[in-house]
């Protein structure tokens, strides 16, 4: 399994199906975008994050559900419309929501033990929103599962997480030093909503991680 391969798969993707994607997700992105900078504004600088926490939990599970949703109906041949799919990740937003706030738990008790441990955690419970999306499992039960589903492939899923997400954070930092967020709102919004957009690209990248590690004829020797 050949990260590069993974990847250049998954860019091919996500440029033949942007405009569907953008239709799908970026009214979503959009408004937590909005909802970010207005909380951040009436908070001030001192306000804590996790009121930025609780609005990724609002959003992020229904633009990212109806993401995968998508992928997997296109990986099968069918176009379902974009109010099915939010339909769809509207339902299954309790489930996900909790998911994403242990996994976001897990993850920052492991960044807090320094930076290892969290991208360890981080490459372990990759798979846990595809399993609970498309195998219907509940979210403890979904994270246990990435964690054996992972098993084998950790330097692999974890060279292609970073392969993404380090130009993606490296593109958030610059735009953030070169417009702060104290600056214009609409500006502010433009960009905070085409960074977010950019980072669903990890989500098209990790499911095709998915489909590959879930093949059983390319599991790893025990």
């Amino acid at each position: 399994m050949n990260p590069l391969t993974i990847l250049q798969d998954a860019l091919y993707f996500f440029r033949r199906h942007l405009l569907a994607i953008a239709q799908l997700c970026l009214p979503l992105v959009v408004l937590e975008a909005l909802a970010e900078q207005l909380v951040a504004r009436s908070t001030g600088p001192s306000g804590s994050p996790v009121f930025d926490i609780l609005v990724g939990l609002l959003f992020y599970p229904l633009y990212t559900g109806a993401l995968i949703y998508y992928l997997d109906a296109r990986s099968n041949g069918d176009a379902p419309r974009p109010g099915h799919l939010w339909g769809m990740a509207l339902r299954l937003w309790p489930k996900f929501a909790l998911l994403a706030a242990i996994s976001t738990l897990f993850i920052m008790l492991g960044m807090s033990l320094f930076v290892l441990p969290g991208l360890w955690v981080m490459t372990k419970l990759v798979f846990a929103e595809y399993l609970l999306v498309l195998r219907g499992l509940p979210p403890l039960a979904a994270i246990k599962q990435s964690f054996e589903l992972s098993r084998g492939w950790f330097w692999q899923i974890l060279v292609c997480i970073l392969l993404v997400l380090v130009p993606l954070w490296i593109i958030d930092w610059a735009s953030s030093e070169v417009y702060p967020a104290d600056g214009n709102l609409l500006l502010s919004l433009l960009i905070d909503s085409l960074n977010s957009f950019l980072q669903l690209f990890t989500t098209v990248v990790l499911f095709r991680l998915f489909m590959l590690v879930s093949d059983p004829t390319l599991r790893p020797n025990p």
